[in-house]
């Protein structure tokens, strides 16, 4: 590939991509793509498929219907190199509470298999980009909740990925955190060129300059540009294209099985 074709690579591209539980259909030809450097609010309900769609990203379940590349890299052909780009903050608290900031930073680059004195260097520098520097010797079960997601983002970036993926990262916070959370998360896209994939339910965590993706029962129904998605839709603001959206597609599932 020549270089200067390596700037168009998406971070993240998703090919139709289908999960069951049974005969419950989990997702139905999903289809999204997350472009370097750019933050995606991947927005949905509880129970939209957001966590799924996380689950299969990154392994955790086996892909059988679609595809998935991370930075070209097929998620099923080539976990190593897929995955060795990819940071993730899940849903559910993942930190032992039980030592510190830095041994839980510590052992996360050992499962990374990074040599210890660059684990030094790196968790300084991650630190450092959270603003949580001066609490790296503190257990982590005396940090607030919102604390406690900077340092899961420290350690999502231990190993520095280019993409990055966040799943309902706001939850339990106050509004003064999660505003500081977003403020962190959108300056690290900015700033260090990450791709951002932001899973949520919450319609006001999407803004201007973002591209939104709108999952509903496992389905894309819209992909684009916040301004894009909202004037497709014909509505007010995102809120009331979201609403457009969904209820739509619930009119046309209630008539198709009416």
């Amino acid at each position: 590939m020549k270089p200067f074709d390596l700037a168009q690579i998406p971070a993240l591209e998703i090919d139709s991509v289908s999960h069951r539980y049974g005969v419950r259909v989990a997702l139905n030809g999903v289809s999204l793509t997350v472009r370097q450097s750019s933050f995606t609010v991947l927005l949905g309900l509880n129970g939209a498929g957001k966590s799924t769609l996380f689950s299969l990203i990154t392994r955790l379940y086996a892909i059988r219907s679609g595809q998935i590349c991370i930075f070209g890299h097929n998620v099923a052909n080539e976990p190593g190199a897929a995955l060795s780009k990819l940071g993730v903050v899940f849903q559910s608290r993942a930190l032992d509470v039980d030592i510190s900031v830095r041994q839980n930073l510590m052992y996360h680059a050992a499962l990374h298999g990074i040599p210890s004195k660059r684990t030094n260097e790196l968790i300084a520098q991650v630190l450092d980009r959270v603003a949580m520097t001066d609490r790296s010797l503190d257990r982590v079960r005396n940090l607030s909740i919102g604390q406690m997601r900077r340092i899961e983002i420290a350690r999502a970036l231990l190993h520095q990925p280019r993409l990055l993926l966040l799943d309902e990262p706001t939850v339990g916070l106050d509004i003064k955190a999660r505003a500081d959370i977003l403020d962190h998360v959108r300056r690290l896209s900015m700033i260090e060129g990450i791709g951002v994939l932001w899973a949520t339910h919450l319609i006001d965590e999407a803004s201007a300059g973002d591209d939104v993706v709108v999952l509903h029962k496992g389905s894309v129904l819209a992909h684009g540009g916040l301004g894009e998605v909202v004037g497709k839709s014909g509505g007010a603001d995102l809120r009331d294209a979201f609403n457009r959206l969904t209820g739509a597609a619930d009119q046309d599932e209630l008539e198709s099985t009416g």
